[in-house]
């Protein structure tokens, strides 16, 4: 199978799947609970929920990836999903929402960019650092498809129907993508075999990673969640905000059209740290008003399209591709525990703060900025030709 084609499927596969998890509750939350008599908190809440679930389970994803290869669980996160999907968009009531939300929850573990990158190291080595910059370039529309999407449905045939349409995507689309098109792995890279390619990582340097991402990963779990509600709270209307914040998937695809091109030679650390740097940016400019809403989403896009391509290249560049599934795992799952609770969290902050809940996201942007200046930047391989 070509790489091409390869890239392209898991790419477009990646953005039904984030479209349709993920990003859902920025758009349906509200009519949720509103249907079903909640509160938006208690909706968010399971939602968190679900999350810190995909945390706990994806070191075990990563490790079976690393043995077998990705293909299988890719193609098994698609069933999940729709029937997580399906769940929820029958629930009448507390408790079936909270089992779709953990349904959901098992499916975000084993069918979002974690095992997608896991599958591309599986699959390319390496060399795997133009195909996770690939995938991460078609799936950067997600919420530039999910959020517009969903808000569509919505008015259109209600949440329900939104959820179950979503779910039958999954089958239709997702399922066979990601079993048809993505190849089998081969055996897994045995340490011996590599031994001696790459200087050793730095002391620290798991430690120091999970804090870079835990961090960042709650500012980005809290903006999906969050994003067009705060700028509604900085005096955007409700379509303004809509609209500033649909700019963040073309940002994000810009960011990584860049990381492709001109920062590819480079550490992906250098990545990592630009990406730190802009939502700080962003959040000074979003003070200054309405009319810099529009500056905001896109230095948020932009840091966050660089950041999830790191998620996967740093690990790789520093630690190799031996374990790369587990290790990414482990690193990953600190973020997703708080990216579980940063909807929560910061929706509690905005009711509180204001447009001062700026100050919160810029700091946690910066602190990692920090920790990643710690770990030196070695020279890495040119790149494999796509």
């Amino acid at each position: 199978m070509k790489r091409s084609v390869v890239v392209a499927a898991l790419g477009t596969a990646q953005t039904l799947a984030w479209g349709s998890s993920y990003y859902v509750p920025a758009i349906l939350a509200d009519p949720i609970a509103q249907g079903l008599g909640l509160s938006r908190t208690t909706v968010f809440g399971l939602f968190s929920g679900a999350l810190l679930l995909s945390a706990v389970l994806g070191p075990s994803v990563g490790r079976a990836i690393d043995n077998r290869g990705g293909r299988g669980v890719l193609a098994l996160s698609n069933l999940i999903l729709a029937a997580g999907l399906v769940l929820l968009g029958f629930a009448q009531g507390i408790h079936v929402l909270a089992v779709a939300w953990a349904v959901l929850g098992v499916g975000m573990a084993m069918g979002l960019y974690d095992p997608a990158f896991a599958t591309l190291t599986g699959l390319y080595g390496r060399a795997a650092r133009g195909p996770i910059t690939g995938i991460t370039l078609i799936a950067g529309f997600a919420s530039t498809v999910g959020w517009p999407l969903s808000a569509f449905l919505d008015a259109q045939f209600g949440w329900r129907a939104a959820c179950l349409i979503w779910a039958a995507l999954h089958i239709v689309i997702g399922l066979p993508l990601n079993r048809l098109l993505i190849p089998r792995a081969p055996p897994p890279i045995r340490a011996s075999v590599v031994e001696g390619e790459a200087p050793p990582a730095p002391r620290g340097a798991m430690a120091i990673l999970a804090l870079v991402f835990a961090a960042t990963w709650f500012v980005t779990g809290a903006m999906a969640a969050h994003l067009p509600r705060r700028l509604e709270i900085a005096g955007a209307s409700s379509t303004a905000a809509i609209a500033a914040a649909a700019l963040v998937g073309p940002a994000q695809v810009a960011a990584r059209l860049v990381e492709f091109g001109a920062l590819r030679m480079v550490h992906p650390l250098v990545s990592a740290r630009l990406a730190a740097f802009l939502h700080p940016i962003g959040g000074i400019l979003a003070v200054v008003g309405p009319g810099a809403i529009t500056a905001f989403a896109v230095l948020h896009g932009a840091g966050n399209g660089l950041l999830t391509i790191t998620k996967g290249t740093v690990p790789l560049a520093i630690f190799g591709p031996v374990g790369y599934g587990l290790r990414n795992g482990i690193l990953g799952a600190p973020a997703r525990a708080t990216q579980a609770a940063s909807p929560l969290l910061f929706g509690f902050l905005m009711d509180y703060m204001g447009i001062g809940v700026l100050a919160i996201s810029a700091g946690l942007s910066l602190s990692p900025l920090c920790a990643l200046l710690m770990l030196r930047a070695r020279p890495t391989a040119a790149p494999a030709p796509a």
